[in-house]
């Protein structure tokens, strides 16, 4: 099975695939990728959290009002 990936790194450098997928070369950076993975993870996180806390500011603000016209 050819994942849509190794085409498009295929497209990208014909012979990086097939010293990665053929030859069983590793790319080198595999650290650097593996930290750039850890942050667009945590980065994610935050935006997700960031986007509950805008929802429930939202549902404050709107109680707040409706306490104040209910006085």
């Amino acid at each position: 099975m050819i994942r849509a990936s190794e085409v498009g790194e295929y497209v990208y450098c014909a012979r990086a695939w097939w010293l990665r997928r053929v030859a069983g070369e590793t790319p080198a950076g595999q650290e650097r990728r593996d930290l750039g993975t850890l942050r667009h993870a945590r980065h994610s996180r935050a935006v997700a959290l960031s986007g509950g806390l805008i929802w429930a500011a939202g549902i404050l603000l709107t109680v707040g009002v409706m306490l104040l016209f209910l006085r």
